[in-house]
């Protein structure tokens, strides 16, 4: 006897009317339907499905031990719900090594945020099992509030609401559109979220999208006390939100605003001055690269343009357009933006014309070369050189002649980006050029990651220098005939 299949069926989001014609075939056809429940027995997706139901079938009832992570299994919630698990699996297998076919019911669709994918995990390893999506609650919301999700390069985020409210926050200013879902007793948390990203004006509350009682409301006026788990906060599509305003006239032509780039620091809030924490405060856009946007500290109505590490001069075009309609544009570099940075890239494009009328100043960072030099001792003490490793930006031949001239010249020198998983090489000539006039025994700094949670500081030699231990994360160090290094503390004297 062959065994049965397992199914998981996704329902839709409540109205028996949107549940696939497959789904409704499948349930009408199984020997065995099963779905979850509470203890008091009933369960939604049994109500969704009952009108595809027959006499005859049987019906396992998977009765969630609790509903709340209070529980005294000595595993705690986790343990408690692991255990439901396994015996859910096993009761199912039962029935399937017996050659019965098994759906299992799932709200919305099964791979989604839904219960069935633990049971799928633990035994489509054995049986045959086949997922049969459904419409989700996302959708489904959205289509009763009549406004679309997302539009042309709009960017949708689905967000779970057990996030930290501070998390939350920093997904939903990058974010076009949403939908947090998970709400009841994480609604306090969510809309607090909302509000910090200043986006809480324009999220819509829906509950049970698509059933008889379904409810809804703007998100900043719903009582948490009123609301149950089957809800979600929308945040649906700013285009399509702007072409529904009521026409005005144009606005006269704003006075151009300003660019103000900013420098973070190597790291975390400790590195950044107050000056520019006052500045990230008073933007009205954050623009930069997506990791250095996220380091900056979410303040509710301010805009974020998060964006890759290539792309300098697109960015620094789009903070002078924000700006020359009038707007404050903070523009993020890690470090200080003046060092192989964001400040550059903004006056180049200015140069070229673009932000006409918009005022631009540079706040300064405690640079990465300042902060590696810090943790060693002084190696920065008298005259030294900033240089980068990278040819992405200039040709390898304009890096080895500098590097000569500065070696030459016996200057300690500060190297950014010496290495890369594409630029394997570049260290080991840079090495090989300084050693035409340092001694092997010159000390070298190697500062990875300097204030972050990998951070790791070297003391080596010229000669002793391992560039396949270096990678981007790294910055290096290299003394002068004059730098000293003794018990790990290095420093170039001010005199000679």
């Amino acid at each position: 006897m062959s065994a049965g299949k397992l199914y998981g069926v996704g329902l839709g989001p409540g109205d028996p009317e949107l549940m696939t014609v497959k789904a409704a075939r499948l349930i009408s056809e199984a020997a065995v339907i099963a779905y979850h429940c509470a203890r008091h027995g009933r369960s939604i997706a049994r109500s969704v499905a009952e009108p595809y139901l027959r006499e005859g079938q049987i019906e396992e009832k998977l009765v969630y031990p609790v509903t709340t992570e209070t529980t005294d299994h000595p595993g705690g919630y986790e343990g408690a719900i692991a255990d439901f698990y396994e015996l859910s699996a096993k009761r199912l297998a039962e029935h399937l090594d017996a050659g019965r076919d098994v759906v299992l019911l799932c709200e919305g669709d099964p791979f989604f945020y839904g219960s069935y994918m633990y049971m799928h995990e633990r035994l489509s390893g054995r049986y045959e099992a086949v997922v049969v999506p459904g419409v989700t609650s996302v959708s489904a919301a959205s289509s009763v509030f009549g406004r679309p999700l997302v539009q042309r390069d709009e960017v949708l985020t689905v967000l779970p609401g057990t996030l930290p409210a501070p998390e939350l926050a920093r997904r939903l200013a990058d974010t076009d559109a949403a939908a947090v879902l998970k709400l009841g007793r994480t609604f306090s948390s969510v809309r607090e979220a909302f509000a910090e990203a200043g986006k809480l004006d324009d999220a819509v509350y829906v509950e049970r999208a698509t059933w008889g009682r379904q409810r809804i409301e703007p998100l900043a006026s719903v009582d948490p006390s009123t609301v149950p788990y089957f809800s979600l906060a929308l945040l649906p599509s700013p285009a399509y939100a702007s072409r529904q305003s009521p026409v005005s006239p144009a606005p006269a032509p704003a006075s151009g605003g300003e660019v103000v780039v900013v420098g973070l620091g190597p790291a975390g809030p400790e590195w950044l001055t107050p000056e520019a924490a006052s500045e990230l405060s008073a933007a009205e856009h954050i623009v930069g690269y997506g990791p250095y946007v996220a380091r900056v500290p979410q303040k509710a109505g301010q805009q974020r343009h998060a964006s890759g590490n290539r792309v300098e001069a697109d960015r620094a075009r789009e903070a002078l357009d924000l700006a020359a309609s009038g707007s404050r544009v903070a523009v993020v570099s890690s470090g200080d933006p003046g060092v192989f940075a964001m400040a550059s890239a903004v006056l180049e494009q200015v140069s070229l014309g673009h932000g006409t009328g918009v005022r631009v100043r540079i706040v300064p960072g405690v640079t990465a070369a300042q902060a590696a030099a810090s943790r060693v001792g002084a190696p920065l003490g008298h005259d030294y050189c900033v240089l980068s490793l990278s040819d992405r930006l200039k040709p390898w031949e304009i890096i080895e002649k500098r590097l000569d001239a500065a070696g030459a010249a016996d200057l300690v020198l500060a190297l950014y980006n010496p290495a890369s998983r594409t630029r394997t090489t570049q260290l080991a000539d840079a090495r090989a050029v300084l050693l035409r006039h340092r001694s092997a025994a010159t000390p070298v700094v190697v500062a990875r990651d300097v204030g972050g949670s990998e951070e790791d500081i070297r003391v080596t030699t010229l000669g002793e220098l391992d560039p396949s231990t270096v990678d981007m994360r790294c910055l290096l160090i290299v003394g002068s005939s004059r730098t000293r290094s003794e018990n790990g503390i290095v420093w170039t004297p001010r005199s000679y």
